[in-house]
């Protein structure tokens, strides 16, 4: 019976996650598999690693680099995220990943993408995440402040337009016994967004895509559902931040940040029992 880890993006938000997956790994928690969305993948690859606490080092460390996620980096390359600075200069010399460390871990990794032409969401199989690393960066490149990533002869964009939470997925894939990190409290639902007209004018190649990004509201709260639901029958645990913390996703207040990486520290604390029971 495989189990499985699924992370949600949000941005910095996700650092909540971070919070939850450094508690994980310092008690040796690690499931047989973690399926990660946007932020969620790129903060869950360091727990695959077994790099604990990488994440908010970071985030604290370059957070308000311009090149790390703002209107000048996107101005200057086309991405709110520099891409040289976040998927080569990051990991390869200012904060380095364990990439052996992560190919030689028998935790198995994907990475969620949306396929611009299909549609729909692709999920991605990680081995070696230098090799790969466009796939990962496919996941975290939001619509409208990030080109297009070719990458496996697919053009991909942010995972969450598509699948925002893919517990059902991962379900798919033989993973039954799943614990879920979301960023947001419970009884968040997600209102329809009021950019659909620029969705039209920026992705009018794209129809299909289009169309997701204008339903994303729905997909997004019907999995919601779906994930309540499994975690009344059993087959899922959720984690998610027991208090609202008010924080955007581009947060550059680094307090603000601390908190909520803290309050995923305190919530995972409090779990761990029932994790360590339910992963049994």
């Amino acid at each position: 019976m495989k189990k499985g880890l699924v992370l949600e993006g949000g941005g910095k938000r996700a650092i909540y996650t971070a919070g939850v997956l450094d508690v994980l790994g310092e008690h040796g928690l690690y499931p047989d598999g973690v399926i990660g969305v946007s932020a969620g993948a790129v903060f869950g690859c360091s727990y695959v690693a077994a790099q604990h606490g990488r994440s908010i080092r970071y985030v604290l460390k370059y957070g308000n680099d311009y090149r790390f996620m703002s209107w000048r980096s996107w101005l200057k390359t086309g991405n709110f995220a520099d891409v040289d600075f976040c998927y080569r200069d990051l990991p390869q010399k200012l904060d380095k990943f364990d990439n052996e460390a992560f190919m030689r871990s028998p935790v198995d990794f994907y990475v969620t993408c949306s396929n611009l032409e299909s549609g729909n969401p692709e999920y991605i199989r990680c081995r070696d995440l230098f090799k790969e690393m466009d796939f990962l960066r496919a996941s975290a490149s939001l619509p409208f402040v990030s080109r297009i990533v070719s990458v496996g002869g697919k053009k991909l964009l942010d995972g969450s337009t598509t699948d925002s939470v893919p517990l059902r997925a991962f379900e798919q894939k033989g993973y039954v016994k799943n614990v879920a990190v979301l960023t947001r409290p419970a009884g968040y639902r997600k209102k329809p967004s009021r950019d659909a007209w620029l969705a039209k004018l920026v992705y009018r190649q794209y129809p299909a895509f289009v169309r997701a990004l204008q339903n994303r509201h729905q997909m997004y709260n019907r999995e919601l559902d779906y994930i309540e639901a499994a975690a009344k029958e059993g087959r899922a645990l959720i984690i998610r931040p027991s208090r609202k913390i008010k924080m955007c996703r581009m947060e550059r207040n680094p307090e603000v940040v601390r908190q909520m990486y803290l309050l995923g520290r305190r919530d995972a604390e409090a779990a761990l029992d029932e994790v360590k029971a339910f992963w049994r």
